[in-house]
């Protein structure tokens, strides 16, 4: 068994974040409220928001990034980038670069993470992304792929409907804009739950978010996720007691999870995550 013992974990949690990162569970409205939306556009700014538009993780980027420019532009943004990305070395466009500078922010859309990752990880344009994070400089949203690559470790793909084990979910390196969580997306509604424990009793140093569709985990400058939108927002805890058999066993051999955390928060909830505690939104 594998046993965490150390003090560490809560010392650890979060790097210091200024931005807010909204970190959306995919399908989002798009068409009545849109909430989480109106939310991103309004935090970047409202109408003298800078956005920047990433939809390189779709098959169909300007499909996509169109409609994103089309809904941001009907709320009241006048300065709206796509930047279509179909090549690594289009990560080091000085023209990107440049209006990055005056960007407020940038919102990066569904999609394939493998396919996001491999065009925009490591590219001067990402890292100008990341920094401008740490300083406050812009908001930072991701739905669906665009969430998923928010970790250092990165759930690629998997499997659902069967007990935790090391073959269900596939792990790659994401972007790392928020290193010490990993995310899974669209997760109630396709039953999730398994895959994510998966990846977490393989990085017991990191905490699990899944979020459901329609729903975002606003990460917040001081240490605080905020949950909105119409489903839930689980966290997986490991903790420092945290104990697993994942090492002993083979690949689909099911997982032993001892002494692990479980919320499921709501709109309007909240999450400390250096207290790795939550605050419910009622008395």
């Amino acid at each position: 068994m594998l046993q965490l013992d150390t003090q560490s974990l809560q010392q650890k949690m979060p790097q210091t974040l200024k931005s807010t990162v909204m970190v959306i569970g995919g399908a989002e409205d798009k068409v009545h409220g849109r909430e989480i939306l109106h939310t991103f556009f309004t935090r970047a700014g409202g109408s003298e928001a800078k956005i920047a538009i990433v939809p390189c993780a779709s098959r169909e980027p300007s499909a996509i990034g169109d409609r994103y420019q089309k809904i941001f532009a009907e709320m009241g943004a006048t300065s709206i980038e796509l930047l279509d990305i179909r090549e690594r070395t289009q990560g080091e466009d000085p023209k990107w670069q440049e209006y990055m500078e005056e960007c407020t922010g940038v919102f990066m859309t569904g999609g394939d993470q493998l396919r996001l990752c491999a065009l925009v990880a490591d590219t001067p344009l990402m890292e100008k992304v990341r920094m401008k994070v740490r300083e406050g400089k812009i908001v930072l949203a991701g739905t669906s792929a665009g969430a998923a690559v928010m970790g250092h470790h990165m759930i690629a793909g998997g499997g659902s409907g069967e007990s935790p084990n090391r073959s269900l979910v596939d792990m790659a390196t994401g972007l790392g804009i928020l290193p010490d969580v990993i995310v899974d997306q669209h997760f109630h509604n396709r039953n999730r739950m398994a895959r994510l424990l998966s990846a977490i009793a393989s990085h017991p140093d990191r905490l699990g978010i899944g979020i459901d569709e329609d729903t975002c985990a606003m990460f917040q400058g001081d240490g605080v996720i905020e949950v909105i939108g119409k489903g839930t927002v689980t966290i997986v805890d490991p903790g420092s007691a945290f104990v697993t058999n994942e090492q002993q066993v083979g690949a689909t051999d099911p997982l032993s999870l001892y002494n692990m955390r479980l919320h499921i928060l709501c709109h309007g909830d909240r999450f400390e995550l250096r207290q790795r505690v939550s605050r419910p939104n009622h008395p």
